[in-house]
């Protein structure tokens, strides 16, 4: 993934795609963090794990500066959202999700709303990169409710 993200930087540097390299190199610059920190280089799915982060961010801001009226920041990230999911795998469909969850909720033997935690505990690894963790957790609470 890393060498991929470092050749469609090269190829954003020569189209003068400002916004896609602009991304390409935030979040090069996060993963390089990321591997500093944990001090190895990460696997594909840790990678994933960063990009993830980095949407979760720009979906944050995104919701400030439509409060703030500031149109032309809305669109630029919205553009830089659109040009990191691409690098995530394949998002999972919400029935998809629903069913991976079902199928833990009884692998777990969870019963009522108390055992959520241990639902997610038994999910995130299923789902990690594939799905939004904020959308699973509210789908384990509607499906114990």
């Amino acid at each position: 993934m890393k060498a991929r993200l470092q050749q469609d930087m090269k190829e954003a540097l020569k189209s003068h795609d400002k916004i896609r390299l602009q991304t390409i190199r935030m979040v090069l610059a996060s993963i390089k963090n990321a591997e500093i920190e944990k001090m190895h280089p990460l696997s594909n799915e840790e990678m994933a794990t960063v990009i993830q982060r980095e949407i979760k961010m720009r979906k944050e801001a995104l919701e400030q500066f439509a409060r703030g009226g500031r149109e032309d920041l809305v669109r630029q990230t919205e553009a830089e959202i659109k040009v990191l999911e691409d690098y995530l795998p394949q998002q999972l469909s919400d029935s998809e999700l629903r069913d991976i969850i079902q199928q833990t909720i009884s692998e777990v033997g969870a019963q009522s709303s108390k055992e959520i935690g241990k639902v997610m505990a038994a999910l995130m690894p299923k789902i990690r990169g594939r799905a939004d963790g904020k959308k699973a957790n509210e789908m384990v609470r509607q499906l114990l409710a």
